[in-house]
């Protein structure tokens, strides 16, 4: 067991949100933890043009710039994985499977995992032409022949959007028939191709080019959009009683995204939002209001 240090803020997890609050906090010469695991869904982006300054830039590349920026302030990185988070005596204890920190503040920014389909060669293509987020990747699917795979019918609501704004060659992959028949028949006068059945394979080179059912038949596509959600990175907060939304699933947070949990703040997909850009202005509010509360302290 490591020595016990004292930090000002301990950050859980390496994204968008926690790299620009260790930015903040360091610049306030702060003593700042990062703990990291590792991969996440930002970091597997390969190809992200909605960041301001930044024609294109991959993931992987703004945790490995942001982590350096970090360090240049005087944060301290360490890999781990936190296993639990409790708070007695104002301060928190941040514990992993080797080591306890303990700290003043903390900032969870761990993100989620996505919920991948189980579909052949899906990885040759994923992240790539197989992508997961209108936000992010929408635009790829401009004037492209273009296939979304889903379980609902907020695939159904995805798939008219997108031909709105993206593509008029749409078709729509459910997996199983829970389509009402009004939203069968809007998807026809749309334009939009509806296919029930399972997806079992997707064949390509370098980039998807179709996607075969189980039943052989074989769907042509340029780009695919997985429609299949993600499961948060939150089970070590479980113990905490931490308020969430009406949705059961993300967190409530006040407007410095501090949680119900004095001192405990959240950014991200845990409080509902799922972009680079809006995560890291989330993470420099969150800093902003721990230095002004290090200083009453």
């Amino acid at each position: 067991m490591a020595e016990k240090e004292l930090y000002d803020c301990i950050i859980v997890g390496a994204g968008p949100g926690g790299l620009q609050a260790a930015i903040y906090l360091g610049r306030y010469n702060r003593k700042v933890l990062i703990i990291d695991r590792g991969g996440g869904r930002t970091a597997h982006a390969k190809h992200i043009e909605n960041v301001l300054t930044q024609p294109v830039i991959s993931g992987k590349e703004i945790i490995r710039l942001g982590k350096e920026q970090a360090a240049n302030f005087g944060v301290s990185i360490v890999t781990g994985v936190v296993t639990s988070i409790s708070k007695a005596g104002g301060l928190f204890e941040v514990s992993t499977d080797e080591t306890k920190y303990s700290g003043s503040f903390v900032i969870v920014s761990t993100g989620g995992k996505e919920n991948i389909p189980d579909i052949g060669n899906i990885y040759r293509f994923f992240a790539s032409s197989v992508v997961t987020c209108i936000d992010c990747d929408g635009y790829l699917f401009t004037g492209r022949k273009s296939l979304i795979i889903g379980n609902s019918i907020k695939s159904a609501n995805l798939a008219m959007g997108m031909r709105e704004m993206f593509s008029k060659d749409m078709t729509l992959v459910l997996c199983t028939d829970k389509l009402p028949e009004d939203y069968k028949e809007e998807l026809k006068d749309e334009g939009i191709r509806l296919v029930i059945g399972r997806p079992k394979l997707f064949h390509g080179d370098s980039t998807v080019e179709s996607l075969e059912m189980q039943d052989g038949t074989l769907i042509p596509c340029e780009m695919v959009m997985s429609h299949f959600g993600f499961k948060l990175n939150d089970k070590f907060l479980a113990g905490l009683g931490l308020k969430k939304e009406s949705d059961n699933r993300t967190y409530s947070v006040n407007r410095h995204f501090e949680s119900s949990l004095s001192g405990l703040y959240l950014t991200g997909p845990l409080c509902g939002h799922d972009q680079v850009v809006i995560a890291a202005g989330e993470g420099a509010i969150a800093a902003l209001d721990i230095k002004k509360r290090l200083l009453e302290l």
